[in-house]
């Protein structure tokens, strides 16, 4: 089939298209204004329910949760709009191998879930840059960390989130792209900023029901439209655009052919756009970077009420996990075959019209299909879903993103700030961010031949690897120190950030007009780069940990591997620095009560300020809670229930991988 159905003569940039009034019935309109109605109605449940007046409930739910919300708050926070739109897009251009970045995270679910978080959690930390400062002390590291985190959010995240969130409403509703953007942001932060932690793992919860129905549902329609998997596969690799040339220029055939290898998960080392030792020893460094000692990850799993817990929360991840490659990468396919000219289109002027890019199309494949096949009623609720994996991913990434300033960066400058204050900082900084993410929108837009998946990855493989490494090291060698560590991480972003600025001075191009940066430099495949710079800062770490002073043991008991049962007393490597205390709220809060009128009292309310003190804890009843905090015990008869899931699901992983090599 090379049908343009519904969308021929289609020449008006996204949005602007007779599709645009497709969204506008009754039907598809209930649907998501009742599903906005539930998602404010879980948050303000979950406000109300919760306590984030205190740094612990706001940032870490209080460590009440229990695995299924973690579960899928891990994968709602995850599975973003840049993945609908992003692994659609790729798997249209190139087939099912972008499925395997997913399923490799069926493995790393594990390696954080067993390794990783009971480390953590004996350390009883609250950010990732925090267990550094403890592992290592000084604070350069620390800083160091919390920067390049909130800088790889924005790069990565939160404007990839937000330019495909924009794609998908241009296409539905034809709203203005900059409009849908402040729309979205604008109910996102609210309750992101209002309900902490709580509220964003609860609302994920409900995300990810209405993300996993609607898209189960678009797919059964798509697999309808074009025949069943057998016919799938045999048109997919016919699905040629009829506009093969422009001007006296005739396109290479390799720009607008379906790759032979389509339907292989491995492919070449040397040929391959996705070589398969880069799938496997490349994409398993971001992994670990991503799902091992990423704040956003990380954070969900120290919520958890205990180890169990934890544990079965990244084993249901990793199960729906599994489902991208079926929900997202083969309905990114279909839509080529059903609208090849549009979604496969390779000159240049004629792409620009279709979806206002030169570099290609095939970013529109998701939304496009949604528009044309889902009838009225479940358009809206793909548009919901749409917006639920927007949403629910950017309210992780604020929550999280705050939670690094707050705790890491502002009480460097603050030192004495109130709780409160830091309630209030956290909250302002998330206003911070979304300026700066949709500042960054244009350069998302034009990245990587318009696949907006692999422009995610490739910024991730050149400022991810050195964070891995250190990580890796700083837990399973107790060798590593903070000398080791920071000339890793600082010589390994150097050599990251020369890459990462090199392709985006020279433009990474596309097939037809490819970018003229020298070999050397943008010759070397992403994933490849992500194992070489790994490789050079471990030797880093360890070259200079190995030629300074070790830390003694007295300060690494519970923050690595081989000391991770110790029951001996820890001395934090800083605790000779003078501590100064918080001021105080208690006075604030009495001599709040009596001046306070009624906008101040319901403001507070809101933000969750207003919450009373209890009483004054002894030495005791803190040194209880705390040593509750860092509990990593289980009961046997759940370890072995959640030990043996764990094994079925790298079992799981390992046959997936194997069946569509």
């Amino acid at each position: 089939i090379n049908s343009m159905t519904r969308f021929t003569g289609t020449t008006s940039p996204v949005g602007v298209s007779a599709n645009s009034e497709k969204i506008n019935n009754p039907a598809d309109i209930s649907v998501i204004v009742i599903y906005f109605v539930v998602v404010l109605a879980v948050g303000l449940w979950a406000m109300l329910s919760t306590n984030r007046g205190t740094v612990g409930g706001f940032f870490l739910a209080g460590r009440s949760m229990v695995w299924w919300p973690i579960g899928a708050s891990l994968f709602a926070s995850n599975i973003g709009s840049g993945h609908f739109v992003g692994l659609a897009g790729t798997g249209a251009a190139a087939g099912i191998a972008t499925g395997g970045f997913e399923w490799n995270a069926l493995i790393f679910v594990v390696v954080l879930g067993w390794l990783f978080v009971p480390i953590y959690i004996k350390a009883g930390v609250v950010t990732m840059p925090e267990y550094l400062k403890k592992r290592f002390g000084g604070r350069r590291i620390q800083m160091y960390l919390s920067v390049l985190s909130l800088l790889l959010y924005i790069f990565t995240k939160i404007s990839a989130d937000i330019f495909s969130g924009a794609i998908f409403i241009q296409i539905a509703m034809g709203l203005n792209l900059y409009l849908a953007i402040i729309i979205l942001l604008g109910i996102t932060g609210l309750y992101t900023i209002t309900g902490g932690l709580a509220a964003v793992i609860y609302t994920d919860t409900l995300q990810t029901i209405i993300m996993l129905v609607g898209s189960f549902i678009l797919t059964g329609f798509a697999f309808a439209k074009v025949g069943g998997y057998e016919a799938f596969m045999e048109k997919y690799m016919n699905a040629i655009p009829s506009n093969i040339s422009y001007g006296n220029v005739t396109i290479d055939p390799k720009c607008y052919t379906p790759r032979a290898d389509s339907f292989h998960i491995f492919r070449d080392p040397i040929t391959g756009d996705l070589p398969w030792p880069g799938l496997v020893f490349g994409l398993s460094i971001l992994a670990l970077w991503y799902w091992c000692t990423d704040q956003v990850i990380v954070q969900r799993c120290l919520s958890a009420k205990n180890m169990s817990h934890v544990k079965a929360g990244c084993i249901l991840c990793g199960y729906l996990k599994l489902l991208p490659m079926f929900l997202m990468v083969m309905p990114g396919m279909i839509s080529r075959i059903l609208y090849t000219d549009k979604v496969a289109c390779v000159v240049p002027e004629e792409c620009e019209k279709l979806c206002g890019t030169k570099v290609g199309c095939s970013n529109v494949a998701y939304p496009s299909m949604v528009v044309d096949l889902m009838p009225n009623g479940l358009r809206g609720l793909m548009l919901s879903v749409m917006l639920a994996s927007l949403m629910s991913s950017l309210t992780s990434i604020f929550n999280s993103a705050s939670t690094l300033f707050t705790m890491d960066i502002y009480t460097r400058i603050r030192t004495r700030a109130s709780e409160k204050e830091l309630m209030l900082a956290g909250r302002l900084f998330i206003l911070v961010l979304i300026g700066v993410s949709i500042a960054w929108v244009p350069v998302v837009q034009s990245a990587q031949s318009g696949q907006l998946f692999d422009y995610i990855q490739s910024i991730t493989s050149y400022l991810g690897p050195p964070i891995a490494a250190t990580f890796l090291l700083a837990i399973f060698c107790k060798r590593v120190n903070e000398e080791g560590a920071f000339w890793g991480l600082v010589i390994g972003l150097l050599i990251g950030l020369s890459r990462m600025i090199a392709e985006f001075a020279y433009g990474t191009g596309s097939c037809v007009s490819p970018s003229n940066c020298p070999k050397i430099i943008c010759g070397v495949h992403y994933l490849y780069f992500a194992i070489i710079l790994f490789g050079i800062s471990s030797i880093i770490i360890l070259g200079v940990s190995l030629v300074t002073k070790p830390i003694p043991d007295i300060h690494l008991y519970r923050l690595c591997w081989t000391l991770r049962n110790s029951k001996e007393e820890r001395i934090d490597l800083d605790a000779d620095e003078k501590i100064e205390e918080p001021e105080s709220n208690d006075a604030i809060a009495e001599e709040a009560d009596e001046e306070q009128g009624c906008c101040k009292k319901a403001y507070n309310w809101f933000c969750g300020l207003d919450q009373k003190k209890g009483p004054k804890l002894s030495k005791e009843e803190q040194e209880a809670i705390q040593k509750k905090l860092t509990d990593t015990s289980e009961t046997p008869l759940w370890r072995n229930v959640v030990n043996i899931n764990g094994i079925i699901l790298l079992t799981v992983a390992v046959f997936c991988h194997a069946f569509f090599a």
